[in-house]
Protein backbone atom coordinates (compact mmCIF):
# COMPACT_ATOMS: atom_id res chain seq x y z
CA UNK A 1 0.00 0.00 0.00
CA UNK A 2 1.00 3.46 -0.79
CA UNK A 3 0.49 6.93 -1.56
CA UNK A 4 3.02 8.94 -3.97
CA UNK A 5 3.15 12.69 -2.99
CA UNK A 6 4.90 14.46 -5.50
CA UNK A 7 8.33 12.78 -6.25
CA UNK A 8 8.70 10.29 -3.13
CA UNK A 9 6.54 6.98 -2.72
CA UNK A 10 5.36 6.51 0.82
CA UNK A 11 5.33 2.75 1.97
CA UNK A 12 3.54 1.45 5.24
CA UNK A 13 4.90 -0.81 7.96
CA UNK A 14 7.35 -3.37 6.34
CA UNK A 15 6.02 -2.85 2.84
CA UNK A 16 8.85 -2.36 1.24
CA UNK A 17 8.18 -2.60 -2.62
CA UNK A 18 11.17 -0.57 -3.90
CA UNK A 19 11.15 0.65 -7.54
CA UNK A 20 11.48 -2.14 -10.28
CA UNK A 21 15.21 0.10 -10.90
CA UNK A 22 15.65 0.32 -7.18
CA UNK A 23 15.18 -3.33 -6.60
CA UNK A 24 16.78 -4.61 -9.68
CA UNK A 25 19.87 -3.03 -8.71
CA UNK A 26 20.16 -3.87 -5.35
CA UNK A 27 19.64 -8.07 -6.31
CA UNK A 28 22.51 -7.71 -8.68
CA UNK A 29 24.51 -6.18 -6.37
CA UNK A 30 25.00 -2.96 -8.54
CA UNK A 31 25.73 0.43 -6.55
CA UNK A 32 22.57 2.10 -5.65
CA UNK A 33 23.00 5.83 -6.85
CA UNK A 34 20.71 8.50 -5.71
CA UNK A 35 18.56 8.67 -8.95
CA UNK A 36 17.93 5.23 -8.48
CA UNK A 37 15.54 5.51 -5.19
CA UNK A 38 16.70 6.22 -1.90
CA UNK A 39 14.81 4.46 1.20
CA UNK A 40 14.29 6.47 4.64
CA UNK A 41 12.01 6.22 7.40
CA UNK A 42 9.59 8.69 9.02
CA UNK A 43 6.53 9.25 10.31
CA UNK A 44 3.07 10.60 8.98
CA UNK A 45 -0.15 11.14 11.07
CA UNK A 46 2.10 8.87 13.60
CA UNK A 47 2.29 6.01 11.56
CA UNK A 48 5.77 5.21 10.49
CA UNK A 49 6.33 5.33 6.81
CA UNK A 50 9.18 4.18 4.64
CA UNK A 51 9.88 6.88 2.31
CA UNK A 52 11.52 5.87 -1.67
CA UNK A 53 12.55 8.91 -4.21
CA UNK A 54 12.01 8.32 -6.74
CA UNK A 55 13.35 8.45 -10.43
CA UNK A 56 13.48 11.31 -12.51
CA UNK A 57 11.22 10.90 -15.80
CA UNK A 58 14.18 10.97 -18.13
CA UNK A 59 15.84 7.73 -16.15
CA UNK A 60 12.46 6.20 -16.07
CA UNK A 61 11.82 6.60 -19.85
CA UNK A 62 16.02 5.91 -20.15
CA UNK A 63 15.61 3.00 -17.72
CA UNK A 64 12.82 1.18 -20.69
CA UNK A 65 14.56 2.39 -23.11
CA UNK A 66 17.91 0.07 -22.11
CA UNK A 67 15.04 -2.65 -21.44
CA UNK A 68 14.51 -2.67 -25.34
CA UNK A 69 17.55 -3.00 -26.56
CA UNK A 70 18.10 -6.58 -25.04
CA UNK A 71 15.94 -7.17 -28.22
CA UNK A 72 18.85 -6.22 -30.64
CA UNK A 73 20.93 -8.53 -32.57
CA UNK A 74 23.92 -6.38 -33.30
CA UNK A 75 27.29 -8.16 -32.88
CA UNK A 76 29.24 -4.52 -32.17
CA UNK A 77 26.63 -2.56 -30.32
CA UNK A 78 23.32 -2.75 -29.29
CA UNK A 79 20.46 0.16 -29.03
CA UNK A 80 17.19 0.66 -27.65
CA UNK A 81 15.11 3.50 -28.51
CA UNK A 82 11.51 4.90 -27.71
CA UNK A 83 9.64 7.77 -28.25
CA UNK A 84 7.63 10.12 -26.03
CA UNK A 85 5.06 12.56 -26.65
CA UNK A 86 3.09 14.11 -23.30
CA UNK A 87 4.11 11.29 -20.99
CA UNK A 88 2.85 8.63 -23.33
CA UNK A 89 5.35 5.55 -25.30
CA UNK A 90 4.34 6.43 -29.06
CA UNK A 91 6.99 3.50 -29.83
CA UNK A 92 10.14 1.14 -29.43
CA UNK A 93 12.93 0.27 -31.64
CA UNK A 94 16.18 -1.49 -31.00
CA UNK A 95 18.23 -2.39 -33.89
CA UNK A 96 18.24 -5.71 -35.74
CA UNK A 97 18.09 -6.82 -39.56
CA UNK A 98 14.79 -6.03 -41.68
CA UNK A 99 12.16 -8.22 -40.60
CA UNK A 100 12.36 -11.76 -42.55
CA UNK A 101 15.81 -11.47 -42.63
CA UNK A 102 18.70 -13.34 -41.00
CA UNK A 103 20.29 -11.17 -37.86
CA UNK A 104 24.19 -11.07 -36.96
CA UNK A 105 23.44 -12.74 -34.22
CA UNK A 106 22.10 -15.71 -36.01
CA UNK A 107 25.10 -15.23 -38.44
CA UNK A 108 27.21 -15.54 -36.12
CA UNK A 109 29.38 -12.41 -37.82
CA UNK A 110 29.05 -8.84 -38.36
CA UNK A 111 29.80 -8.46 -42.20
CA UNK A 112 31.25 -4.49 -41.76
CA UNK A 113 33.39 -6.58 -38.98
CA UNK A 114 34.52 -9.13 -41.21
CA UNK A 115 35.82 -6.27 -43.92
CA UNK A 116 37.15 -4.42 -40.88
CA UNK A 117 35.15 -1.35 -41.62
CA UNK A 118 36.08 1.36 -39.27
CA UNK A 119 33.02 2.37 -36.40
CA UNK A 120 30.79 5.30 -37.99
CA UNK A 121 31.90 4.12 -42.01
CA UNK A 122 29.95 2.22 -44.34
CA UNK A 123 26.49 2.03 -42.48
CA UNK A 124 25.22 0.86 -46.05
CA UNK A 125 27.48 -2.09 -45.41
CA UNK A 126 25.04 -2.93 -42.19
CA UNK A 127 22.86 -5.51 -41.91
CA UNK A 128 20.81 -3.72 -39.37
CA UNK A 129 17.99 -1.03 -39.16
CA UNK A 130 18.81 1.28 -36.37
CA UNK A 131 17.08 1.20 -33.25
CA UNK A 132 15.68 4.94 -34.07
CA UNK A 133 15.01 4.52 -37.19
CA UNK A 134 12.91 1.57 -36.00
CA UNK A 135 11.32 3.45 -33.22
CA UNK A 136 10.35 6.21 -36.36
CA UNK A 137 8.94 4.23 -38.77
CA UNK A 138 7.15 2.22 -36.16
CA UNK A 139 4.97 5.85 -35.07
CA UNK A 140 3.31 7.90 -37.45
CA UNK A 141 4.64 11.34 -38.07
CA UNK A 142 1.99 13.27 -36.69
CA UNK A 143 1.91 11.54 -33.34
CA UNK A 144 6.00 12.57 -33.25
CA UNK A 145 5.75 15.95 -33.01
CA UNK A 146 7.35 17.89 -30.51
CA UNK A 147 8.12 14.53 -29.31
CA UNK A 148 11.28 13.23 -27.36
CA UNK A 149 13.50 10.46 -28.03
CA UNK A 150 15.35 8.34 -25.79
CA UNK A 151 18.32 6.23 -26.35
CA UNK A 152 20.78 3.80 -24.60
CA UNK A 153 23.83 1.81 -26.00
CA UNK A 154 25.53 -0.95 -24.52
CA UNK A 155 28.83 -2.83 -26.04
CA UNK A 156 27.58 -6.21 -27.42
CA UNK A 157 30.26 -8.24 -25.93
CA UNK A 158 31.16 -6.53 -22.70
CA UNK A 159 27.86 -5.82 -21.92
CA UNK A 160 28.95 -1.68 -20.80
CA UNK A 161 27.22 0.93 -21.18
CA UNK A 162 28.47 3.19 -24.06
CA UNK A 163 29.26 6.49 -22.67
CA UNK A 164 29.55 8.27 -26.22
CA UNK A 165 26.17 6.85 -27.49
CA UNK A 166 24.58 9.11 -29.96
CA UNK A 167 23.00 8.64 -33.55
CA UNK A 168 24.19 8.37 -36.61
CA UNK A 169 24.22 10.73 -39.59
CA UNK A 170 21.02 8.81 -41.25
CA UNK A 171 19.26 8.54 -38.05
CA UNK A 172 20.18 12.06 -37.22
CA UNK A 173 18.15 13.05 -40.83
CA UNK A 174 15.11 11.03 -39.87
CA UNK A 175 14.74 12.25 -36.28
CA UNK A 176 14.67 16.03 -37.83
CA UNK A 177 12.35 14.74 -40.84
CA UNK A 178 9.77 13.29 -37.94
CA UNK A 179 9.65 16.60 -36.38
CA UNK A 180 10.68 15.10 -33.02
CA UNK A 181 11.89 18.20 -30.39
CA UNK A 182 14.53 16.78 -28.50
CA UNK A 183 17.30 13.00 -28.04
CA UNK A 184 18.23 12.38 -24.63
CA UNK A 185 20.71 9.80 -24.50
CA UNK A 186 22.12 7.96 -21.01
CA UNK A 187 25.80 8.62 -20.32
CA UNK A 188 26.20 6.72 -17.61
CA UNK A 189 24.04 4.77 -15.31
CA UNK A 190 22.21 7.74 -13.89
CA UNK A 191 23.54 10.18 -16.01
CA UNK A 192 21.77 12.05 -19.52
CA UNK A 193 22.77 14.55 -22.39
CA UNK A 194 19.60 15.98 -23.78
CA UNK A 195 20.14 17.72 -27.35
CA UNK A 196 17.75 19.64 -29.24
CA UNK A 197 16.82 18.44 -32.83
CA UNK A 198 17.04 22.09 -33.88
CA UNK A 199 21.19 21.70 -33.01
CA UNK A 200 21.48 18.65 -35.68
CA UNK A 201 19.62 20.85 -37.95
CA UNK A 202 22.31 23.58 -37.55
CA UNK A 203 25.35 21.36 -37.81
CA UNK A 204 24.28 21.07 -41.30
CA UNK A 205 26.40 18.09 -42.66
CA UNK A 206 27.27 19.43 -45.69
CA UNK A 207 30.98 19.54 -46.47
CA UNK A 208 32.91 22.49 -46.30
Amino acid sequence: MYFPVSDTMLFHGNDRKLSRNFTEKRLRGLPIPPDCGTLSTGTLNGSEWNTVERISKENYYLDIAETVLERATCLRRVYGAIIVKNDEIISTGYNGAPRGRANCSTLGYCPREALRVPRGERYELCRSVHAEANAIISASRRDMVGGTLYLVGRDARTGQLLSDATSCMMCRRMVINAGLEKVVIRTTETEFVTVPVSEWVAEDDIPQ
